[in-house]
């Protein structure tokens, strides 16, 4: 793939370090000819991101850039996703789902930077993830020419590391550990090996940031979570980033077990998997936010915004996060949220994030219309005649029947 030049064409590789990336620096270079600038992420996962950068330098990249995206990351998908209680089939936070198309937007601005003509990523034929690069791709610069190495060799992962041996390039995967991991801020998530059989428990050595349930401290924690137009704004009384306190939330509600997710999902190409993933800070913050929807949006509100919200799941976990219909439900979540400020005290304990208080300076809760003692002020005798205009329309159809 040389250029009309001479030279040899750019491409701009969606880096992390891990097994299949690692040996897809040297592929591209092998088998494309091409000059390969890697790109990493800095979406809050573990890891020495320098020595990342390095790694690809050593494999033969001719540039291995770090973007620090975490606060992008944060106020751009994770606050969003939020605001949309998003949780695909239920379950999944969408950790994974909501990184790839920020990852990206950096490999198009980083090709623009790098006059490259290709951008490549190391997503399998059938997983999810080769559609969110590749749509997010053509959303935000259809003219970029897009590699899927994996799609071409369809390598195991026990060929991969052979490869990676035959080049001398260290992995952190080995044929007795075969687990596939990929983390951010928003979570964890964990498969191949043993739980691709969807009857086996998960070993404890799948989970990292959360400790056994059984294992976890006798006493409950109570946390607090203050929130500004539905964007959680400090914990326990401490101002801090979103950054920062989803951080904070991982390690405290991991410590408690919150977070572990064991669930069978339909992937986007049809076929189901079954995923392992730990998303403390994610399953406390869901939990919070719609609690405190709930007493601060109208019912008339609240039911016009939950069946979004499974479009927004869906939409991210699909690969349609730059889509005109996910854009419009972000600006239509925006303007609600404006309502959802308050606290909401949570009870963490052996796995479970439960709800036992709530409070808002925008509450609709009035303790006069909701008792049932003496301070009671709700108008009992204005009942009838609404039982009556809301019955009607029944009652005229039972009238009417032949």
């Amino acid at each position: 793939m040389a250029s009309k030049s001479g030279g040899r064409e750019k491409v701009v590789l969606a880096y992390s370090g891990g097994l299949d990336t690692s040996v897809l620096v040297r592929w591209l270079i092998e088998e494309k000819g091409l000059d390969v600038v890697a790109l990493s992420a800095d979406l809050g996962q573990p890891g020495d991101m320098e020595a990342i950068r390095q790694k690809a330098l050593d494999t033969g990249a001719v540039a291995s850039e770090v973007a620090d995206a975490r606060e992008v990351f944060a106020s751009d998908f994770i606050a969003p996703a939020l605001w949309a209680n998003a949780l695909y089939q239920g379950s999944y936070p969408l950790a994974t789902a909501l990184a790839r198309p920020l990852i990206a937007k950096l490999q198009v601005e980083a090709a623009r930077d790098h006059g490259a003509k290709y951008v490549a990523h190391g997503c399998t034929g059938k997983g999810n993830d080769q559609v969110r690069f590749e749509v997010a791709t053509a959303a935000l610069d259809p003219s970029l020419e897009i590699i899927a190495p994996m799609r071409e060799w369809t390598m195991t992962r026990e060929e991969e590391i052979e490869y990676a041996g035959k080049w001398g390039i260290p992995v952190p995967v080995t044929a007795g550990s075969p687990y596939s991991i990929d983390e951010n801020l928003w979570g964890r998530s964990c498969e191949c090996g043993v739980l691709e059989d969807p009857w086996v428990e998960p070993p404890e050595d799948a989970y990292e940031w959360t400790t056994a349930p059984e294992d976890a401290p006798d006493a409950a924690r109570y946390v607090e979570i203050d929130f500004e137009g539905g964007t959680p704004v400090a914990l326990d009384g401490e101002k801090m980033g979103l950054v920062d306190l989803v951080l904070s939330l991982n390690q405290v509600g991991g410590e408690h077990a919150v977070g572990r997710i064991d669930v069978i999902e339909d992937r986007l190409v049809g076929i189901k998997s079954r995923e392992i993933y730990e998303a403390p800070a994610a399953v406390i913050l869901i939990a919070a936010h719609r609690d405190l929807e709930q007493l601060t949006l109208t019912r008339e509100a609240l039911s016009g915004k939950r069946p979004l919200e499974q479009r927004v799941a869906e939409m991210a976990y699909e690969g349609l996060w730059f889509s005109p219909l996910n854009q419009a439900i972000t600006e239509f979540n925006r303007l609600l949220q404006e309502r959802v400020t308050g606290t909401v005290r949570l009870k963490l304990f052996k796995g479970r994030a439960v709800v036992v208080g709530r409070r808002s300076p925008n509450s609709l809760y009035d303790t006069g219309l909701a008792t049932y003692d003496k301070a009671d002020v709700f108008d009992h005798s204005a009942s009838e005649g609404f039982i009556k205009l809301w019955g009607l329309p029944l009652k005229v159809w039972a009238q009417s029947k032949p």
